[in-house]
């Protein structure tokens, strides 16, 4: 995210780039909440938040935070206009003009009738496992299974997907902070290759529209209005980025976390009609998306700390699901809790619009998981990508054997 790339890169007392915070940042989040919720940053000019209550009500408050920075400055920084311009960045009417649209192509019941599909290409996925050995679940499930299904989506066809997965992780790491010029050179190329990718299919679907996702925002219209065909192609990018992360780290983190709760995990097999407030559970104990951001349109108090306008405000969601104000004992996993105010999806008008196809996602690889392999395991220890925003694992060493 814009504004989080440069709190992350400038430095502060809370410092989100340490070894500590990547390793253990729960604990980080508890000493921040408990010691000083309203963290006044220094070397920035902006706040911390780590209360529910707090974050909750920014996300929710688009007359006093701004998440577009043009409404809150005077200038924009330096960087790729297509970034600002998606419906991440976007505050309104733009944004509900934009949502609007989107919406229409990504509803509740157009992702229902592609169940099936994500059913069988998760069989596909565990069909490759040896049922006496052992297996990465983040190489063999959680990371090809959301790009297949936007691939399919979209319209990409199976002999690309390689190269659409490498280009989709680079874009994503635009939320991260980057330390050197050849990570953003990265994070260009591969912007620029996807748009490249996208520009003359976005032109055909125009011109002769297919069943596919790219023809229903191309065709999407309202009042007479429709997507042009540079929203389209950054509402793509969007998607790519918060379709396909964020669900590779609730199937990771959420099997890592029932991996570690054999007790819960006993419980969900034992009870498969757990599987819809367990998915809710997982998304709140470690939740993919772990920062968010927003930027003060007016003078305000928030905890008793005066915010002034054009300051940023840094939320820590990942705090904010596991404040104890809002949930009791938050730091044990119970899939019999009601956690659906976690904050893992955002709030407001932001609040993600693939959050419906993540859930189905996450709900099938689970029941295909306990299904298969009820007495799985941990088999080694799982390591961790090198990110802060969008947290997830880069490996996660499964034993399904007897043995």
């Amino acid at each position: 995210m814009l504004l989080v790339r440069e709190w992350l890169e400038a430095g502060a007392t809370f410092n989100p780039v340490s070894s500590k915070l990547r390793e253990d940042p729960y604990t980080v989040y508890r000493r921040l909440r408990e010691k000083d919720p309203v963290h006044r940053s220094r070397l920035f000019d902006g706040w911390v938040l780590s209360k529910h209550a707090h974050v909750d009500a920014v996300l929710r408050d688009q007359q006093h935070f701004a998440n577009d920075v043009r409404n809150a400055s005077d200038s924009v920084p330096d960087q790729s206009q297509d970034e600002v311009h998606s419906m991440l960045y976007l505050d309104q009417p733009d944004h509900t003009r934009l949502r609007s649209l989107v919406s229409q192509a990504f509803t509740r019941g157009a992702i229902q009738t592609i169940k099936p599909r994500i059913e069988e290409i998760v069989d596909e996925l565990l069909d490759k496992v040896d049922g006496d050995q052992s297996f990465d679940a983040i190489q063999t499930l959680a990371d090809p299974l959301p790009v297949i299904v936007i691939s399919e989506l979209l319209g990409v066809p199976p002999e690309d997907r390689d190269r659409f997965k490498a280009w989709s992780t680079d874009v994503a790491s635009v939320l991260e902070p980057r330390e050197t010029r050849q990570d953003w050179k990265r994070i260009d190329q591969a912007r620029e290759a996807l748009m490249a990718y996208f520009d003359p299919i976005i032109e055909a679907r125009y011109e002769e529209p297919r069943d596919d996702l790219i023809s229903a925002l191309a065709m999407a219209e309202e009042d007479g209005e429709k997507l042009t065909h540079q929203e389209v192609l950054v509402t793509l990018l969007l998607l790519l980025v918060a379709g396909n992360e964020t669900t590779t780290n609730l199937i990771g983190n959420g099997l890592l976390a029932l991996l570690q709760h054999p007790d819960q995990l006993d419980r969900l097999r034992q009870d498969p009609s757990l599987i819809d407030s367990a998915i809710e559970e997982m998304l709140r104990f470690d939740s993919p998306v772990q920062i968010d951001s927003r930027t003060a349109l007016v003078d305000q108090e928030i905890g008793g700390k005066q915010i002034r306008r054009g300051q940023q405000v840094l939320l820590l969601i990942g705090a904010a699901n596991r404040d104890p104000e809002a949930f009791p004992d938050p730091d044990v996993l119970d899939l019999t809790r009601t956690a659906r105010s976690h904050m893992s999806f955002g709030r407001g008008i932001h609040h993600c619009l693939g959050a419906p196809l993540a859930r189905m996602e996450g709900q099938i690889a689970f029941g295909k998981l306990l299904e298969r392999f009820p007495h799985m395991r941990l088999a080694g220890k799982p390591k961790f990508r090198d990110r802060v925003v969008l947290r997830g694992l880069r490996s996660l060493p499964v034993k399904v054997g007897g043995g």
